[in-house]
């Protein structure tokens, strides 16, 4: 099933560089302000790889992608980044508070190369559709640089937690590199070149099938340069530098492992009428109002607390469409989702994002899945707070809020070959960039 290997990591030289001022978020979370910053925190910042800042001037010969195949190139010649002298694992644990909460966690992750598989072959799978332009614009990276900067951050089924145990055995040592991040979360990484040790984790992962959480692009980036590559030279060469990836394994029982919900704010609908959707909804949910007090942060948690306790006793949906109270629905114990939902799978029914998208947002006020994929009337929220800000201060129409996801929902919807729609999970917190470069040899 999973074939692992160790790899010899490129790494920040800590001597000539503060990992707080020179690893990333992922490249798909790097908003323009935050390249900025990063720009501004060390010349050796990854961002310049990650997701450099294109130029007035750029060209076929110099552009975003030749600039960070230079930035890596130099880097190394002066020792900023250095690799390691031995193929290693690397255990990789991140320690933070869930936002919105006091809970402190730590998940647990084992950093390796995975062999590339192809979905068919039911080794890998995925629950998300991709999009060709995030695709193509790594794609076009990966071709200039021949690096992979971020991880790919996979789960695998380990109820006994075999793995565990060995990273925990890996982690009584003094760290290898640590350091807190602009949210607070604090990153460490323990080098593993015990060849008895690597074998176990080998032997251990050899039966398992692995589930993307987060980096389904970069994961069908990587098929296709190593199908180009492939191509290239004639066939398969399973021992090829770009016949694997770098990821990050992680234990879906993990008590770490931890999914935000993703809220939906509405905009530009021709007529919203909440009268006219609350009579759509009837028929399906319970419909009940719930106060909303005080400032924006407390009437968020307010909307989110009500709607974790309907949660605990079945299926809930937050609609706020004005005023000092949230539309709770309910849905109806004896609703008969088969015929409200007869376009989906059994397994689907049982998602909240699907019930919204599929009943409410499609059925009740006419958002085709081609507008959802457009963001045409559609935008998205993390924060609570920010989704009933976006319709009280008047620049939405209407926000729903959300549940979050349960990971052994996703496993399931995975390992049926299902995909869940657009922004239904966000794991957190987000694995750096940076922490561990994988170089495919030139």
């Amino acid at each position: 099933m999973a074939q692992l290997f160790p790899f010899r990591a490129y790494r920040y030289n800590q001597s000539k560089s503060d990992p707080a001022r020179v690893l990333t978020q992922p490249y798909d979370k790097i908003t323009p302000a935050m390249q900025q910053r990063y720009l501004a925190a060390s010349p050796y910042n990854l961002v310049t790889v990650e997701k450099g800042p294109a130029q007035e001037n750029d060209s076929t010969s110099n552009n975003v992608y030749t600039r960070a195949a230079q930035a890596l190139t130099d880097w190394i010649a002066k020792q900023v980044l250095m690799q390691d002298p031995q193929p290693s694992f690397y255990a990789y644990f991140q320690e933070f508070q869930a936002p919105g909460t006091a809970n402190q966690f730590v998940r647990k992750g084992l950093i390796a190369l995975g062999q590339l598989v192809d979905y068919s072959a039911g080794v890998v799978f995925r629950h998300e559709q991709t999009l060709s332009g995030p695709k193509a614009d790594r794609l076009e990276l990966m071709r200039h640089t021949r690096v992979n900067t971020g991880q790919l951050f996979m789960l695998y089924d380990d109820p006994a937690r075999r793995m565990d145990a060995i990273l925990d055995g890996v982690v009584k040592t003094r760290a290898d590199m640590d350091m807190r991040d602009e949210f607070g979360v604090i990153h460490y990484l323990w080098r593993i070149a015990d060849p008895a040790t690597i074998a176990a984790i080998q032997s251990e992962m050899a039966d398992k099938k692995i589930v993307i959480a987060d980096g389904h692009h970069r994961y069908e980036t990587a098929l296709a340069y190593r199908d180009e590559e492939r191509a290239k030279r004639g066939g398969a060469n399973p021992d090829a530098p770009y016949e694997r990836a770098m990821m990050t394994l992680v234990n879906s029982h993990d008590e770490g492992l931890t999914i935000l919900p993703t809220h939906r704010v509405l905009s530009g609908l021709a007529i919203f009428d909440a009268a006219e959707l609350r009579n759509c909804l009837k028929g399906v949910f319970e419909v009940r109002e719930v106060p909303l007090t005080g400032s924006a942060s407390q009437r968020g948690t307010q909307a989110q607390k009500a709607l974790a306790t309907a949660g605990e006793s079945g299926r809930a949906i937050g609609m706020y469409a004005g005023g000092d109270q949230l539309t709770l629905l309910s849905l109806k114990s004896n609703e008969n989702l088969a015929s409200a939902l007869s376009n989906v799978s059994p397994l689907q029914r049982e998602l909240d994002v699907v019930l919204l998208h599929n009943f409410i947002l499609e059925k009740c006020l006419g958002i085709t899945p081609e507008s959802v994929r457009k963001e045409a009337n559609i935008r998205y929220e993390r924060e609570a707070s920010l989704a009933i800000s976006a319709v009280s201060e008047g620049r939405a129409q209407a926000s729903f809020l959300l549940n979050p996801v349960r990971v052994e929902q996703v496993i399931r919807i995975a390992l049926a070959g299902e995909v869940m729609p657009q922004k239904s999970t966000d794991f957190y917190p987000k694995m750096l960039s940076g922490i561990a470069i994988y170089r495919l040899e030139p």
